[in-house]
């Protein structure tokens, strides 16, 4: 039985839905575990929107380039730590943080305050970041899943602590968690 935000042989339509990144959106995408996961995301905002991808190393931006490339979307991809975002104050209306090769969750905790505190800052007021992690896995649950593995992190109190409003939990599906914060307006 298909997941309600599944279609049958389209593995991202969960992702995509959970982020809500729509056409004309200007999308940040911090980290790339998967590059069909980017693209999906990615191809959304359209001819209309920007994505940009910022990776932390030629691996990852090999891995983006070809996920674009692939879905043929337009992404563009930088090196650069999470931690010095090389983007503009306010310029994206979504951030999407995929730590679910534990991009964040393996940095030390000040380096982690420093990525949410980069995220909230290219962000406008009203602005939105999601945070793609793995779920905690246990049981029997964790023999049969196929999620992604890596340090786990919780980013509901990091993503408060930096000045995040209406910090929530939108999912834990698929071995994947989704939490949302958005920017304050004013």
């Amino acid at each position: 039985m298909l997941n309600p935000f599944q279609r049958r042989g389209d593995p991202y339509t969960l992702i995509v839905g959970m982020t809500g990144v729509k056409m004309g959106d200007r999308l940040l995408h911090i980290g790339c575990a998967h590059g069909g996961r980017l693209a999906a995301v990615a191809a959304k905002v359209g001819l209309s929107g920007h994505a940009v991808a910022i990776v932390p190393d030629e691996t990852s931006a090999t891995r983006a380039r070809k996920g674009a490339a692939k879905a043929g979307v337009l992404v563009e991809i930088e090196i650069a730590p999470p931690t010095r975002l090389p983007s503009a104050d306010g310029s994206f209306d979504i951030a999407v943080i995929d730590d679910t090769g534990g991009l964040v969750g393996a940095m030390r905790a000040e380096d982690r305050a420093a990525a949410v505190r980069e995220a909230l800052r290219v962000l406008r007021p009203g602005g939105r970041a999601i945070v793609i992690g793995a779920a905690p896995r246990g049981g029997l649950g964790a023999l049969l899943t196929r999620a992604p593995s890596g340090p786990r992190f919780d980013p509901t109190p990091a993503l408060q602590a930096e000045g995040f409003r209406s910090v929530r939990m939108l999912a834990e599906r698929e071995g994947l968690t989704f939490v949302e914060g958005i920017r304050a307006r004013g």
